[in-house]
């Protein structure tokens, strides 16, 4: 079995973070890195509790500065792979093999999953802030896809290296996008199921609010215009 570096940014995550390692582990998934990024409840021992790779920002930086952290151990570790994955339950790990697969079939360098390129109910405040995204994507990088913010990302080590985070917070994931156009990195969208819980829908969680989109949005022109 292939063992990719698993990512994943978390941030007061004490109630979930634990099952999603565990269930991670029963996958058969052994290379699990979590970022606690500067959480104020007890994510941090949790994660030290289940035997991951625990990493700490002692401020709360952003999910890309997380991510990133994470990104950079995993590459010193020698990673192969390298897999982003959300901390509060929402992926599926199951999945994981099916974004490893284009990748290990030398079919493409990063995989990015699409919640829309299967059947499943999707809450529609979401469904238009996401087609939102996709439109700004396409106008901003010129990158078609069906799903612009979805967290569950896999890339290649040749991939991972050129796919360097800067962008702390949230805009990181339209980031991403622009680091895999401008690296040339060739990709394909996987479908993913998303599973949605109250504290998911809850506004301004992990960046989600209105004003959030919108500070997401400046901060991307901002990038486009001065890099």
């Amino acid at each position: 079995m292939v063992q990719p570096h698993i990512v994943i940014a978390a941030w007061n995550e004490e109630k979930n973070i634990a099952t999603v390692i565990q269930t991670l582990k029963s996958e058969g998934y052994k290379n699990i890195i979590v970022v606690d990024d500067g959480s104020e409840d007890k994510t941090y021992s949790q994660i030290k509790k289940e035997g991951a790779t625990a990493l700490r920002h002692i401020v709360n930086r952003g999910q890309g500065a997380a991510l990133q952290t994470g990104m950079t151990h995993a590459l010193l570790d020698g990673a192969e792979y390298i897999v982003h994955f959300d901390a509060d339950g929402q992926h599926d790990a199951k999945e994981i093999k099916h974004m490893l697969k284009p990748l290990l079939d030398g079919e493409v360098e990063a995989t990015l999953g699409s919640r829309f390129l299967k059947k499943q109910d999707i809450p529609w405040i979401r469904k238009i802030t996401l087609k939102g995204a996709i439109l700004i994507i396409y106008l901003f990088y010129g990158v078609k896809l069906s799903d612009a913010h979805n967290g569950f990302r896999a890339f290649s080590r040749s991939a991972a290296k050129k796919t360097i985070i800067t962008m702390d917070r949230m805009e990181h994931a339209s980031e991403i996008i622009d680091r895999i156009k401008k690296g040339r990195i060739k990709y394909k969208e996987v479908p993913v199921t998303i599973t949605y819980k109250e504290e998911h829908l809850t506004e301004g969680r992990k960046g989600q609010g209105q004003f959030d989109s919108l500070s997401i949005v400046l901060k991307m022109l901002q990038k486009k215009i001065w890099g």
